[in-house]
């Protein structure tokens, strides 16, 4: 999606996709990566998740890309923090503690910095992509990160053509087309997710599932 999208949606509120717990799965998959206390964890396209606080708790330091300003900050706010800014190439850093939290175009990272990180955790990023983007994606921003680097990914899959993304449907075909090339890829778990999702009941969807990923770059 262009960047206006998103920043409309910030800007209006139309925010469905916060959850406003830790993401269930993350808690459940994330030790089977089994990346180390003080491991670096990439959260792209964070918005304000919880997810990285949780993560943070989990002693790693986390580096987080949001387009959106006004969720950066109520990332912070929210945790009354009080974060050090500062702009750079990448962005603007926002710093707490472990958490780094740049505002700024997620392509826009550098291999200097991806390269540094032992893990990422993707649950609203692929998924916000319409096709032509998450190819693009996984072929620039995650081809910067090292070998060795371990990931947790999180999708939807549903009938496309019975709902308008985002969120997008990414099949797992297309999860091992995309990631085939560098990375290793294992299904953790599907379950159906329909009966608790009702803006996608009442939006005439017939199927919903979520599926989570082990990713291994070689």
């Amino acid at each position: 999606m262009e960047s206006d999208f998103w920043l409309q949606r910030w800007n209006e509120g139309r925010i469905g996709f916060h959850l406003d717990q830790v993401m269930p799965l993350l808690r459940k998959h994330w030790a089977s990566l089994g990346v180390p206390a003080g491991g670096r964890v990439f959260v792209p396209l964070a918005g304000k998740t919880l997810d990285m606080h949780w993560l943070a708790a989990q002693g790693h330091e986390v580096l987080g890309a949001e387009l959106s300003p006004l969720a950066v900050q109520a990332f912070f706010a929210e945790a009354g923090l009080q974060p050090a800014i500062h702009a750079d190439a990448e962005g603007v850093h926002h710093r707490a503690g472990t958490l780094d939290l740049v505002a700024g175009d997620v392509f826009a990272l550098s291999a200097d910095l991806l390269g540094t990180m032992d893990a990422v955790y993707d649950r609203a990023a692929l998924v916000a992509l319409p096709a032509e983007m998450r190819r693009r994606y996984v072929a620039e921003v995650y081809a910067r990160l090292p070998r060795g680097c371990r990931g947790l990914l999180v999708t939807l899959e549903y009938p496309q053509a019975e709902i308008e993304g985002p969120p997008f449907s990414v099949e797992e075909a297309e999860v091992r087309d995309l990631f085939a090339r560098d990375w290793e890829v294992e299904l953790l778990e599907r379950r159906d997710i329909l009966a608790q999702e009702p803006r996608f009941r009442e939006g005439g969807a017939s199927a919903l599932t979520t599926a989570v990923y082990n990713l291994r770059r070689r």
